[in-house]
């Protein structure tokens, strides 16, 4: 069979998509080089894996069937290339460090500078992360370490708590809760929160509309699809929406809120902000921070 590996890739991100246009995006490819792509795979395979429609494109039972494996095939030569190259990253002495929202060095410099003290022959570099997606292995695959709120349970991935933090509403000046100095759950259960693209974890999506107190009732979020904080801040300057985030990503905008306003949220179950790697990629230099880290945390 002649199709490429990349055409198992192509054919994943657009049944996730559900359109080709958002696929070839995210794909950072044509349009037309995506569509053609996709017909080579389906004549190939000698099946119809889409039905194209107007809205975009939905999986045929033969495209539901073979999503499975190409799924299973496209993580099982990622996982093997990233765990490859972040035993090469060790060779040169570098952690690749992840983060969402608030760059690690400002909300909590202290930490990073002792790790930099205790081990001064490790280079950490640092890459922003978009917001958790599943399998997490995979949404880790770029990083060898990642600090953030606690992303989706897997089995092939390492946990440590690092700390606990209370969640903030956030929400542009003419929002009518904006004048409030403190605000409950039950006060905004049934507010607009901003929406979150649907590649983004669900339940990692939800905490941030407060899904862990709502129960089986959806949140009203905007049309919006953030993949990352920076989308998030952009949408809620034009919204009337809001969302919550963990107190340091206040401290860190003070002053730069612009119009937007920042109110404590009192009885909010914690954001538990981690770190977190592939256990497969647990190379040396991530067993010192790890150890590094465990140690810290401990500490009273």
């Amino acid at each position: 069979m002649a199709f490429r590996r990349g055409h198992l890739e192509y054919f994943v991100t657009v049944a996730q998509e559900g359109q080709i246009t958002r696929a070839a995006r995210r794909l950072h490819l044509a349009q037309p080089a995506l569509s053609q792509a996709i017909a080579q795979l389906e004549a190939d395979l000698g099946l119809e894996l889409f039905e194209r429609h107007a809205r975009g494109v939905t999986l045929t039972p033969a495209g539901e069937t073979f999503i499975v494996k190409a799924q299973a095939a496209t993580s099982a030569w990622e996982e093997a290339v990233a765990t490859a190259r972040s035993f090469a990253r060790a060779g040169q002495g570098t952690i690749e460090f992840g983060f969402v929202g608030s760059p690690p060095g400002l909300d909590s410099p202290g930490p990073l500078a002792a790790f930099a003290a205790a081990h001064p022959d490790i280079d950490v570099l640092y890459r922003e992360l978009p917001f958790p997606s599943s399998p997490t292995a995979r949404w880790l695959s770029e990083v060898d370490v990642a600090v953030c709120h606690l992303p989706p349970t897997d089995p092939d991935v390492w946990v440590q708590e690092l700390r606990r933090e209370p969640r903030v509403v956030l929400a542009p000046r003419r929002h009518p809760l904006a004048a409030r100095r403190e605000l409950c759950v039950a006060e905004i259960l049934d507010s607009t929160f901003i929406g979150f693209h649907p590649s983004v974890e669900p339940a990692w999506a939800g905490f941030w509309s407060l899904d862990d107190h709502r129960g089986r009732r959806l949140p009203d979020t905007t049309a919006d699809r953030a993949l990352n904080p920076q989308e998030v801040l952009a949408s809620l300057a034009v919204r009337n929406a809001i969302t919550t985030v963990p107190a340091s990503v206040v401290k860190v905008l003070q002053g730069a809120l612009g119009d937007l306003v920042a109110i404590p949220l009192s009885d909010a179950a914690p954001a538990n902000i981690v770190l977190a790697g592939a256990e497969r990629r647990r190379n040396p230099l991530v067993g010192a921070m790890l150890e590094f880290a465990r140690h810290a945390s401990a500490q009273p």
